[in-house]
């Protein structure tokens, strides 16, 4: 039985794959299409450390997935449709509708439409890649996995906005929470690197990079997230605020006349390590920080002191912590910002060894010293592969 499985995420101008084993998560090839839609656009394919990388006009979505076929079929290696056990599928925002991954089909497509007003930004271009790849691989599984299905099994307390009743019922107003598929994967191999159950481990899980956010995971179950209706809320991110008072919205309205969509777009992509320091890039904040820099350092600061608020909040939703893990583009990379993070956290049992911390390494490791109460692990994630791992489960399930 094949468990070759091709993973797309469609952005809103790009298409991100990769064929690979979903239950070895070893890769035969990955690549991106980027740009879509414009004059010139870029494909990349990746296969046996080679990049192969060209610039062609890539007109929609459709012409992206052929275009990411054509590749396959001149750089290797080839895709039997027959050899393919599904396609697997990011879709960020599933509401309170999806708990677990779900075989694509007509009454799917229209029920994600349906979610759009959640996740206008995300929800159309995943809705676009998913009936863009039924029409190219009319034989295969097509199976969507949702960012937000992970946080379901959030207690009801923790997903309510203290809002009025009709604004939850009417227009589903709720913490949803998003990176679920990393958490997933991180959450299941952190246990494995203590030596526990997944059952029996309690974690707060730090994904950061440009898009940020942390999850309190109780038995492998999510309880708490920082982000909520939207990605917007929690913590510091590369060009988004994180939390802050509702109530600006309406000061910026009244004081600069401006419209909700402009203070969003402000909030979204001028916001964050953008707006406080004017990069979002972590590695450049880091080095213009170094180099004396004021407003990165203010940044840097914020940022950590972000991520440690909700270490603290976190470990109180729990009660019992086995782990704290750092996972994403900063968490695994920046051991100042880790060292940062978990600063005066020595009375709660989570202590830094130094050396451990600071030593180059890109694999799961264990960076606290022998004596924490409270282990800290540093955990790469892989969502493609965990999207492989849960198309294969339903395809095989069902079969």
């Amino acid at each position: 039985m094949t468990q070759r499985v091709l993973v797309l995420n469609a952005g809103s101008s790009s298409l991100k794959y990769r064929l690979l084993d979903g239950g070895t998560g070893v890769a035969e090839a990955s690549g991106t299409v980027e740009r879509i839609g414009e004059d010139t656009g870029t494909l990349t394919h990746s296969v046996d450390g080679e990049d192969h990388t060209e610039e062609r006009h890539v007109a929609d979505f459709e012409d992206a997935l052929r275009s990411a076929l054509d590749a396959f079929d001149r750089h290797g290696p080839a895709i039997d449709r027959d050899d393919l056990a599904a396609v697997g599928h990011r879709v960020v925002h599933g509401g309170d509708l999806f708990a677990e991954p779900v075989v694509v089909d007509d009454r799917l497509l229209a029920t994600v439409e349906d979610l759009v007003p959640l996740a206008p930004l995300h929800n159309p271009a995943n809705l676009e890649g998913l009936r863009v790849a039924r029409r190219l691989f009319p034989e295969v599984p097509q199976v969507a996995v949702f960012d937000t299905a992970f946080h379901q099994t959030m207690p009801e307390h923790a997903y309510t906005y203290a809002v009025p009743l009709a604004w939850r019922e009417e227009h589903r107003i709720r913490r949803y929470g998003f990176h679920g598929t990393s958490y997933a994967f991180v959450s299941r191999r952190a246990a494995e690197l203590l030596d526990r159950p997944v059952e029996e481990t309690n974690l707060v899980v730090l994904h950061l990079g440009n898009g940020a956010s942390a999850a309190a995971v109780r038995g492998g179950r999510s309880v708490d997230t920082s982000m909520g209706l939207t990605p917007l809320e929690g913590l510091v991110m590369g060009t988004r605020s994180g939390d802050l008072d509702p109530a600006i919205h309406g000061h910026l309205h009244r004081e600069l006349g401006w419209s909700l969509d402009e203070i969003d777009r402000a909030l979204y992509r001028e916001s964050g390590l953008r707006g406080l320091s004017g990069v979002n890039d972590f590695r450049e904040l880091t080095r213009r920080m170094e180099a004396g820099d004021d407003a990165a350092r203010l940044a840097f600061d914020v940022y950590a002191y972000r991520v440690r608020k909700y270490v603290g909040a976190y470990y109180a939703a729990l009660g019992e912590l086995h782990a704290v893990v750092f996972t994403g583009g900063v968490g695994q990379h920046s051991p100042d910002l880790r060292a940062a993070a978990l600063t005066g956290l020595d009375r709660l049992g989570i202590v830094l060894d130094p050396a451990r911390n600071a030593a180059p390494g890109n694999g799961a490791r264990a960076v606290s010293s022998d004596d924490s109460g409270v282990a800290v692990l540093v955990v790469p994630t892989d969502e493609e592969w965990e999207i492989a791992r849960q198309a294969l489960e339903v395809v095989h399930g069902s079969t």
